[in-house]
Formats: structure tokens, C-alpha cells, sequence
């Protein structure tokens, strides 16, 4: 198996209007995919027309239609890649990588990041840097950070994402948190690349209304164990980030509420001790004065 092999698995929901950044990101790679299986989770839009055009230029291109018509959610998201990666099996890959439909990068993207690789072999999780437009500029994303990697770009070393068991559907989000924090269970590092560009044309939870989002964001911070004072800090250092501190509460209070309710979580709890244990680690850096801190 050559070590720079990979494969990329995609999930498309009505992305008519963006998915054509990353098929042209891919196609012009230097070192391009074995295999990318897109799978298109039930558009009703150009999707599957667009994907099937650099299909028929491009041989490594291959769209996987799936399912009845649903709205856009992250548990369905988790199941369309889960569908798109048995139809890797046939072939011989050291990497997989995920890719969201609404990105763009470089030509020379992957073939930088796999020297990453190359130069660590506990590396098992890695990434770029998330840019987003404000004010019609790309600026690097707020809450990224070399510790973790966007679900959006999360490239996995092959036994790595098989020890963790790839991808879990959860109902409020978080897979790729859940990934992550998985990963660094089973011994591997997680790493994320400043000075490898990824353009995200979609922002954040613009899917949906602000405060719907930020309601999940405090059911998935509980669901997945956060320590009660990580999340205080987290959401106070959110309040910068529109809708400012209005979003910022709403986040603190859902989160407040289910536990408060005590909730059941659908982690183990050593899961939940494991993460618990990184954030209280991360909340001490913070108080010293020389220390790296951060809470997203």
C-alpha cells in the first residue's frame, strides 16, 4: 500500500450551489484521491447532475445516491458517509479523509498535509485551518485551533479512523468532536495546520436560525459530557461571535437546562471522564501565565 494513498468520502445534501468549488479543488490536486465516493443524500437540486458531470471526466469520481428525502441534519450526514465508505473496501489506502461539500483549497493541499503524516507516525487525525468570508474577506475562523481539526477537512491515517470505529451518528452534532476526543483515547495525535488554507463557503450554522443552532450547540456540549465550568468559559469567550451575547446564553442556558435534568448522554462515561479531564487540563493552562489556553 503506497503511503500516500487516500480516499475521500463526501456528504451531499442540496449543494448545488457550492459543490462545484470542491470538485474543482479536488480534480486540480497534484496528488489526487484513489476514490471519492460522494454521496448524495436525497438532493432535489442540481446535485447530482453537477457530480455526475466531473464523474464522467474524472474516473476516481463516483456518486452514491441515497435515501428518501429528508431535512438537513447531522445524524443523516454521519449516515451518508457511513453508506459512502463500504464502497472503499476493494481498495488499498493508508488515508481517509472527509470533505464537506462547501469547501475549496489549494492544489498542493493534500500532498502538504501527508508530509505531516510522513514525519509523525502517531499522527492520526489532521487538517487545515478554517477561513470564512466576512465582509466579502476569507479570515481564519475564530475558534480554530492546532489541537483540533473541522469536521469539514478531518483527514484520518486508515487505522486510525478504523480503531475509533469511524464516524458516530449523534443527534445534535458533534462526530466530529466525538472523533477527536476518540482518537486521542486510543493513543493518537490530533493536529491541525495553520498554514494549510481552507476556504469554508458556507458559515457555520447558517443552515438553520441562530437560535435553533445555538440551542443544539448547548444540547451537544451537555450530550457529550462537557465539564459545567469548560462551558461557561467556552460560552463566555463565544460572545463575540454573532448573535454576541444573546447566542452566547442561549448556548449556556440550553446546556444549564439538560443538566439540570441530567439528561442521559449517549458517551460512555469514560468518554465523558477522558474529556473532562483534557478541558480541566486546558482551563489550568489558561490561569498560567505562560500557558496555551482555549475552550472551542
Amino acid at each position: 500500500m503506497p503511503e500516500t494513498s487516500y480516499v475521500l468520502v463526501t456528504a451531499a445534501y442540496n449543494e448545488d450551489a457550492y459543490i462545484g468549488k470542491v470538485l474543482d479543488s479536488v480534480v486540480k490536486q497534484t496528488l489526487p484521491p484513489l476514490r471519492w465516493v460522494i454521496a448524495s443524500d436525497a438532493s432535489t437540486d442540481r446535485t447530482d447532475e453537477i457530480v455526475s458531470e466531473y464523474a464522467a471526466k474524472y474516473p476516481f469520481i463516483q456518486l452514491l445516491r441515497l435515501g428518501a428525502e429528508h431535512k438537513r441534519n447531522f445524524a443523516a450526514q454521519v449516515h451518508a458517509i457511513g453508506a459512502a465508505y463500504p464502497e472503499l473496501r476493494s481498495l488499498d489506502y493508508a488515508f481517509v479523509g472527509n470533505l464537506d461539500a462547501d469547501v475549496s483549497f489549494e492544489p498542493s493541499y493534500f500532498a502538504e498535509l501527508l508530509k505531516h503524516f510522513e514525519a509523525n507516525s502517531n499522527l492520526g487525525l489532521a487538517g487545515g485551518f478554517i477561513y470564512e468570508s466576512e465582509d466579502g474577506v476569507f479570515r481564519s475562523r475564530r475558534t480554530n485551533a492546532v489541537r483540533s481539526v473541522a469536521h469539514a477537512v478531518q483527514f484520518f491515517r486508515r487505522r486510525c479512523f478504523d480503531d475509533i470505529g469511524g464516524y458516530q451518528p449523534l443527534k445534535y452534532g458533534g462526530s466530529d468532536w466525538f472523533a477527536e476526543v476518540s482518537a486521542r483515547m486510543k493513543g493518537w495525535k490530533v493536529h491541525s495546520v495553520p498554514d494549510l488554507h481552507v476556504q469554508h463557503h458556507r458559515r457555520t450554522g447558517s443552515a438553520d436560525s441562530w437560535h435553533r443552532d445555538r440551542m443544539r450547540q448547548g444540547r451537544m456540549d451537555y450530550a457529550l459530557g462537557s465539564h459545567p465550568l469548560f462551558e461557561l468559559v467556552k460560552c463566555v469567550r463565544r460572545i463575540p461571535e454573532y448573535p454576541w451575547l444573546i447566542g452566547a446564553l442561549t448556548r449556556l442556558a440550553t446546556f444549564l437546562w439538560c443538566y439540570c435534568r441530567r439528561e442521559s448522554r449517549p458517551v460512555s462515561s469514560e468518554f465523558m471522564r477522558f474529556l473532562r479531564n483534557e478541558q480541566v487540563d486546558r482551563l489550568r493552562a489558561m490561569l498560567r501565565p505562560s500557558g496555551i489556553g482555549g475552550t472551542e
